[in-house]
């Protein structure tokens, strides 16, 4: 199979959804939270899996109802304290509040303000509240409320929503969106409906939320690749025992939006008398299932994201900035979808180069399905021989071409060791990518090459080593999907 095998519609979901959101708008005449899962400007996940999918859909149909909504952003105090990244982005969960609240500005949407949520006074959250309130962005803290979510009577009360500061906010449609998962999203609506309730305003409340897809069978590649992207949160996707019991319809969700609808329905009891939804399936309004017309091509990207996230989650194990259980846990999710990091084509290619030449060496994958890979030498790191080699490819050049000349290779490397202080004399990706520009301006294979860049957006590739961050950084901004070995090139204790 091709990696570009598309198999979802977005324009037919951009219309399913748009409409589905505007049937909940109007179900309630006052005020509507609408808590929105998942990424909406740059929803990569839903992209990988579900090929077809364009990253910026959401924030797409949000714009169509940009006069009537405010966004407010929901940051968890425990994720600032332990800087928390997005793994797509490189950048801890605060900054990202900052770059969306830019991004929603820049298109438009009026950003309310800003929610600490689990706050217990952590310095970091402190100093960013404090760095928040000197831009002028208003500020509320929500709090930790014990035997959350399942001690209702507590949490149902002035001890428990009604510690939270109420967040004030001026339109009908509060969009409450987060950096990432687990950021305390629907505590912040349900929090809301009950302050609301105090103050004699009728306020409703809705989900949206991409993953899991509650009409797809609760082992299908698509809602497990779900649970591997989450698995450091334990989220385990389950059947909606709710939902099964008011319809006697199977549909799948997942354990903390099950947990929760108790809450939910004496929130809703108390304010309607009764509660609108009879299951967390009701309250959701994804459309995602209604818009896959080649489910062969999703569960295949699925599978190669449940293996991206497995090698993910054993590099951090290595590094020391995540859980090996997480690995375990990836690595059952990887055996429910019946696949293994050999279906991944790239993890292959590089790991036999790296055995043929019995160093560092890296794979791409091209859009058509070729792979090409690439070897260390004393000039050019694996990473940068595969770009160059990849590039060579999707140009027609042959493989003997030198796009850059070693004479103009070796003295940047003589810089870089002799005045730079760097140990590595090879070059790293950008560095290779510079040399490359200059050289396209008198050389017409290297401004072939050059301009074949946008094609790698996409790509698959894979290193038999964990690369430096420089690389990685690297190859995240030219669109790539990267895989790497659990192991480092060296043994030393400490890795740049």
């Amino acid at each position: 199979m091709k990696m570009f095998n598309e198999g979802f519609d977005n324009n037919k979901y951009i219309s399913l959804q748009t409409e589905r959101i505007t049937e909940r708008i109007s179900q309630f005449g006052g005020k509507l939270y609408l808590e929105f899962g998942g990424k909406l400007f740059d929803d990569y996940h839903a992209s990988r899996v579900l090929p077809g999918f364009k990253p910026d859909s959401k924030i797409n149909m949000l714009l169509q109802l940009r006069d009537k909504a405010e966004m407010v952003i929901v940051v968890s105090a425990a994720a600032i304290e332990q800087n928390k990244m997005r793994a797509d982005l490189g950048i801890t969960y605060d900054m990202d509040a900052l770059r969306l609240i830019d991004a929603f500005r820049e298109r438009g949407l009026y950003v309310g303000s800003v929610v600490i949520t689990q706050y217990t006074s952590q310095p970091a959250a402190d100093a960013f509240i404090k760095r928040l309130n000197s831009l002028g962005i208003r500020v509320f803290r929500h709090y930790p409320i014990p035997g959350y979510p399942t001690n209702i009577k507590l949490i149902v009360s002035e001890e428990g929503y009604g510690r939270n500061e109420y967040i004030e906010t001026s339109r009908q449609l509060v969009v409450i969106t987060a950096p990432g998962p687990g950021s305390g999203k629907m505590a912040t609506c349900l929090s809301q409906l009950y302050h609301d309730n105090k103050r004699g305003i009728k306020s409703g409340y809705a989900k949206f939320e991409t993953f899991p897809v509650w009409n797809l069978p609760l082992t299908h590649p698509v809602n497990l690749a779900y649970e591997a992207a989450t698995v450091d949160l334990s989220d385990v996707n389950m059947i909606d025992p709710f939902h099964l019991e008011a319809y006697g319809e199977t549909t799948v969700n997942y354990n903390r939006d099950v947990e929760i609808f108790p809450v939910l329905r004496r929130l809703f009891e108390g304010i309607y008398g009764e509660c609108p939804y009879k299951s967390p399936t009701d309250m959701g309004v994804n459309m995602v299932g209604n818009c896959i017309y080649d489910d062969e091509a999703v569960g295949h990207a699925a599978k190669m994201e449940i293996i991206r996230r497995y090698y993910d989650c054993r590099c951090k194990a290595i590094k020391g900035t995540g859980d090996g259980e997480d690995a375990y846990k990836t690595e059952i999710i990887m055996n429910k979808a019946k696949t293994t990091v050999e279906d991944r084509p790239v993890v292959q290619a590089a790991q036999c180069k790296a055995a043929k030449t019995d160093a560092p060496a890296a794979a791409i994958e091209l859009p058509d399905g070729t792979i090409v890979t690439g070897r260390t030498s004393d000039l050019l790191g694996a990473c940068s021989a595969a770009i160059l080699n990849a590039l060579k490819t999707l140009a027609g050049i042959d493989d003997d071409v030198h796009l850059i000349s070693p004479s103009v290779i070796e003295p940047i490397c003589r810089l870089k060791t002799d005045h730079l202080g760097s140990v590595n004399p090879r070059l790293h990706v950008d560095e290779i990518l510079i040399a490359l520009s200059i050289c396209a301006a008198t050389d017409p294979n290297a401004r072939a090459a050059f301009e074949c860049l946008p094609q790698l957006s996409g790509c698959e590739a894979h290193s038999s080593v964990i690369i430096s961050q420089i690389d990685l950084d690297t190859f995240r901004r030219l669109g790539f999907t990267l895989t790497c070995e659990p192991v480092y090139e060296s043994k030393k204790l400490f890795h740049r």
